[in-house]
C-alpha cells in the first residue's frame, strides 16, 4: 500500500509545484487553449472558457481529496510566474502505480522545465508516497515529450494502438508510446 497522497511544496532546479489555485484560471485556460497543447492533449469534455477552466481546476482539487489524483501547478521559484502542470492520475493504492502527465506554457519551454518538474513529482511518488511504477504516456510524433520521458529514466514500453482521442469529440484515436519508471530505476 502507499502512504496518503497529500499536498507537498515541492521545489527543486528553480521551480516550484504547488496546487492550483482558484485564481490560477487564466493560466490554465491560457495552456489548454495553446495549439501546441491542442496537438497533443485532449480532455473528456473541451475547456473553452473560464468557467469550464474553473470546473477543471475544482476537480484537480478533489482528486487530492478521493486521493487517486495528485495535481501541482509549475511555478517558477523566485516569480511566482505560472509555467505549466505536472499531476499524476489514475493512482491506484493497491497496485502502487499511478500514471503522470505534464504541460508547459509556450515561454517557459525548452529551459528543461517539464524535466524537472516531472522528476521532481516522480521522487515525491516514489520516495514520499510509495509507488512502485509510474506511466508515462504521449501520442506517437511527440518528440519533445519522448525525449523528456527517456531523459528521465521512464523506459520506452510499447506503443498502444488506438489509445488516446485524437480531438475531442471527433471519434477518432490515434497511437500511444508507454514509458513506464520504476522506483529502482535510477534517474
Amino acid at each position: 500500500m502507499i502512504k496518503e497522497i497529500a499536498p507537498a511544496d515541492l521545489r527543486g532546479h528553480g521551480l516550484r509545484l504547488r496546487t492550483w489555485q482558484p485564481d490560477d484560471v487564466g493560466p490554465l485556460l491560457r495552456g489548454v487553449r495553446d495549439p501546441e497543447y491542442r496537438r497533443w492533449n485532449t480532455h473528456h469534455a473541451p475547456i473553452l472558457d473560464e468557467a469550464a477552466a474553473a470546473a477543471l481546476l475544482r476537480d484537480r482539487a478533489d482528486g487530492w481529496q478521493r486521493g487517486d489524483a495528485a495535481s501541482y501547478c509549475v511555478t517558477d521559484e523566485t516569480t511566482g510566474a505560472v509555467l505549466g502542470h505536472v499531476g499524476l492520475t489514475a493512482v491506484l493504492p493497491a497496485l502502487r502505480t499511478a500514471r503522470v502527465g505534464y504541460w508547459i506554457l509556450p515561454e517557459a519551454r525548452g529551459r528543461g522545465v517539464a524535466g524537472h518538474a516531472l522528476e521532481l513529482v516522480s521522487r515525491w511518488a516514489f520516495d514520499d508516497i510509495g509507488l512502485h511504477r509510474i506511466e508515462l504516456g504521449h501520442a506517437v510524433g511527440h518528440e519533445a515529450s519522448c525525449r523528456i520521458a527517456l531523459r528521465h529514466a521512464y523506459v520506452y514500453e510499447g506503443t498502444l494502438r488506438g489509445a488516446m482521442p485524437e480531438a475531442w469529440g471527433s471519434g477518432t484515436f490515434q497511437d500511444m508510446h508507454l514509458h513506464a519508471r520504476l522506483a529502482t530505476d535510477c534517474a
